[in-house]
C-alpha cells in the first residue's frame, strides 16, 4: 500500500506532536513508514517526517556521505531548497554521518534570536535504536517528575546539546528516529542528566 500524504501524515504528525509535548514518550510510526515505497538512503520513518515537515516556505540540509542523493530526492518530493547548515531550519543528520559531521551540524545550527526562538533550527537525527532503558534522565516541561531515555548514537551528543541550549529561550529541537521507526523527540526546554554509574 502506498502512503497517503493527507491521512498517513497527519497521523504522524499528531504521534510526532505527543512525544515533543511528552519528551521521553516514544512513538512507533512504522504503520506509515511502512507504506513508503520508494528506494532511499535513509530510514523510511526520516522520509515520514521530511514529508511532515519540510516545505517550499523552509530551508534544509543534509549531512551525510549521501548528500547530494538525499537532498535531491528531498527537493524532488517538497520543492523546498538545500542550504547550509547556519540556514537551515531542518537539519537531517542520517545514519552514516561522522562524528565531526555530527559535531559541526549542533554547533552551525541556527539557535533562534531572542526576539524570535522559536525560528530555531530543528535537527533529526537517525541512530541505531531509542529506548526508555535507564541511560539518561529526563525532566523538564510535559514530564511529570523524570523519565528515562537510551539513545544508541555518537555519545558526544547529550553535550553538544547542553552546549548549544545553554542560553534559554534560544536553543534547538531534536528527533530522533531509529531502525524500528520508532520517533523520539526532545524540545529544548528539556533538561538530559547522565545516569551515575557506582
Amino acid at each position: 500500500m502506498k502512503l497517503d500524504l493527507v491521512h498517513d501524515i497527519q497521523s504522524a504528525y499528531r504521534q510526532t506532536l505527543d512525544s515533543m509535548s511528552r519528551p521521553g514518550l516514544i512513538n512507533n510510526i512504522s504503520t506509515q513508514a511502512d507504506k513508503v515505497t520508494m528506494e532511499i538512503s535513509c530510514y523510511n520513518s526520516t522520509l515520514v517526517l521530511v514529508l511532515m515537515l519540510i516545505d517550499t516556505e523552509v530551508k534544509f540540509k543534509v549531512c551525510s556521505e549521501r548528500e547530494a542523493e538525499v537532498a535531491k530526492l528531498i527537493n524532488q518530493l517538497t520543492y523546498a531548497k538545500a542550504t547550509e547548515v547556519e540556514s537551515a531550519d531542518y537539519i537531517l543528520v542520517l545514519n552514516d554521518v561522522k562524528e565531526d559531521d555530527l559535531e559541526t551540524a549542533f554547533r552551525m545550527a541556527y539557535s533562534g534570536d531572542l526576539l524570535d526562538p522559536h525560528k530555531a533550527a530543528t535537527i533529526i537525527i537517525e541512530v541505531d535504536a531509542v529506548s526508555n532503558d535507564r541511560n539518561l534522565t529526563l525532566t523538564g516541561p510535559g514530564i511529570e517528575k523524570e523519565c528515562y531515555i537510551n539513545v544508541k548514537a555518537i555519545d558526544r551528543w547529550v553535550d553538544l546539546r547542553a552546549e548549544k541550549n545553554s542560553e534559554y529561550p534560544l536553543g534547538i529541537d531534536l528527533i530522533f528516529t531509529d531502525r524500528a521507526n520508532n520517533i523520539l523527540c526532545l524540545p529544548r526546554t528539556t533538561q538530559i542528566a547522565k545516569q551515575v554509574v557506582g
